[in-house]
């Protein structure tokens, strides 16, 4: 266990946070998990703080600390996603209530004090959700951003454009000063975009693969795809939907199975059309130095595999 790599899941949970939350707890030998932080995106932050729970115990993982973040974003109304995860988030399947507890205090304490307390650069934080929590806490104590391993991200479009409004990706809009804070800070970045997780697409069969499984954590796999699938193959008329989240936490266990370049990606918070946009400089042409790890390519079929065999374990 002491090779296994040291993170922070900070999350809005969506169905597809919920796959990314069991794969990593899928994975023991590779990953750490030391807490979930929820933080408000896809649904309301009382929401997101409930799902986190709802998703560790059908983990059969009630031991792992959850604590609630930002209920709002640094300078904006929140906006949600209703529409793609229906009203609470992980509609699809009935789930019970969460019987483990919410941990006391805030996540953005609980993100300053383990970064503190670990030794420096042995913490990667994982953000699937809008970028509150961590632009917070590094708003409020400066002296870890440097402590921190790496941010792996979902988050930012440049091929695929926007699915919020025509240049933003719904994560980075949410909160794009919050992300401009992050994409600044000069912490190693890993950015999983729309670029990538729309070549991760369900199919019939992956899905299938999922019910096969015949636990209970398989069967909520494919009816949490099933459920939000239905609107992604309407908007983009794709044969299937794309497991956002999922594609950070397959990077940590298997980046061999992605591609991208290093490149400089800035976010645009004052657009008139283009605010939460990430401006990534995929050419090399602005002159600003390289900050992030920009993926554009995935093995969708080792990806589909990878997850179907640490959700078999569940």
């Amino acid at each position: 266990m002491t090779d296994a790599r040291k993170i922070i899941i900070d999350t809005d949970p969506g169905q597809d946070d919920a796959v990314a939350i069991l794969l990593a707890l899928a994975s023991p030998v590779e990953l750490d998990v030391l807490g979930i932080t929820a933080v408000a995106g896809n649904v309301p932050l009382a929401l997101t703080e409930r799902n986190a729970r709802i998703i560790c115990e059908l983990a059969g993982r009630p031991d792992i600390k959850v604590f609630a973040g930002c209920a709002a974003p640094l300078k904006r109304r929140l906006v949600t996603a209703e529409h793609v995860h229906g009203k609470t988030g992980l509609d699809g399947p009935q789930l019970p209530d969460p019987t483990m507890p919410l941990q006391p205090g805030h996540a953005v304490d609980f993100i300053i004090e383990t970064l503190r307390q670990e030794p420096p650069g042995t913490v990667t934080l994982c953000p699937l959700g809008p970028l509150t929590n961590i632009a917070q806490a590094f708003q409020t104590a400066p002296d870890i951003i440097d402590r921190v391993q790496q941010i792996v991200l979902m988050g930012g479009a440049y091929f695929e454009v926007g699915n919020i409004t025509p240049a933003a990706e719904f994560n980075i809009y949410v909160d794009p000063e919050a992300a401009d804070i992050v994409f600044r800070s000069g912490v190693p970045l890993v950015v999983l975009p729309l670029d990538v997780t729309h070549k991760a697409l369900t199919t019939r069969d992956r899905i299938a693969a999922f019910r096969a499984m015949g636990t209970e954590p398989g069967r909520m796999v494919a009816e949490w795809t099933d459920f939000f699938e239905r609107f992604d193959m309407q908007k983009y008329g794709s044969q299937g939907a794309p497991l956002h989240d999922p594609c950070v936490i397959a990077w940590l266990i298997r980046s061999d199975l992605f591609a991208g370049r290093h490149i400089n990606v800035m976010i645009e918070t004052q657009g008139e059309f283009t605010t939460g946009m990430t401006v990534a400089d995929w050419w090399g042409v602005s002159g600003r130095p390289a900050n992030a790890l920009f993926i554009g390519s995935v093995d969708a079929d080792g990806f589909y595999a990878l997850l179907t065999d640490r959700i078999r374990r569940l």
